[in-house]
């Protein structure tokens, strides 16, 4: 068996591996998103975030099973399993290609959904329904309060009509003695959340789609290997004879 052979097997099993980490990798991304979505969906009037989480994590269950195939197909050369290991290379990097655009697409129109929803969201501050729970959930797990800052809450019908302070959730978490009193804004987080949320899930985005960009590159070279794996002449048993050099 050639060197070239061995190498380009070598890679494969190396690049199988690689898959199953990357799966894993990928999932985890997808979970990250969804879990996001999940805690701030009163924030999306679109559903726009789902879509490339559901595509990363159906890629991840993709690429355990291109493990499986790989490995088998690589260790028996089988010209039928490299050709399906071949295919579905094919098949997840379009996938992967289409999960980049959109999360690029995507990452642009998140500031967009977002101002317009949060807005939407605050303004029906009681402090009761679910709204009001995913405001605070917002304010205490990001550290923040109000849309652009503190400040906002000041025209909001919570602190016009009630008692003119801020919800308990913009307090800093080290201070338990603040009541939201507008004239202790030290006891207060003052940075907004919409700034922040959309730093996170832009960051997130980014990071899915340099994943997903550098599995691409990989299965490239995976797919050169099974190319050079599958072109190689079959090896023979015999040996041409050689001239008898008999001469009259």
């Amino acid at each position: 068996m050639d060197c070239g052979v061995l190498t380009s097997k070598g890679v494969l099993l190396f690049l199988s591996l690689i898959f199953w980490t990357a799966g894993a990798v990928l999932a985890y991304v997808g979970a990250i998103l969804l879990s996001t979505y999940k805690n701030y969906t009163n924030f999306f009037e679109d559903k726009y975030v789902v879509l490339p989480a559901l595509v990363i994590i159906a890629i991840a269950l993709v690429m355990f099973l291109i493990g499986v195939i790989g490995c088998c197909a690589t260790l028996r050369e089988s010209r039928f399993g490299l050709g399906l290991f071949m295919l579905v290379l094919l098949i997840i990097f379009a996938a992967e290609v289409s999960a980049f655009v959109l999360g690029f697409l995507y990452r642009e129109k998140v500031h967009e959904g977002v101002d317009k929803t949060m807005t939407a969201v605050f303004s029906k501050y009681d402090g009761k329904n679910s709204e009001s729970k995913t405001v605070d959930f917002l304010q205490k797990q990001m550290a923040c309060c109000g849309l652009m800052n503190y400040t906002s809450w000041e025209t909001t019908n919570w602190f016009i009509k009630g008692n003119r302070t801020f919800p308990l959730s913009c307090c800093k978490h080290q201070f338990s003695n603040c009541t939201g009193s507008p004239s202790h804004p030290e006891l207060l987080n003052t940075a907004g959340c919409e700034m922040k949320l959309e730093t996170g899930l832009e960051s997130i985005l980014s990071y899915a789609m340099l994943v997903i960009l550098g599995f691409a590159i990989i299965k490239f070279f995976g797919m050169i290997s099974i190319c050079v794996i599958s072109c190689r002449e079959k090896q023979t048993d015999y040996q041409p004879l050689p001239s008898s050099g008999i001469y009259a």
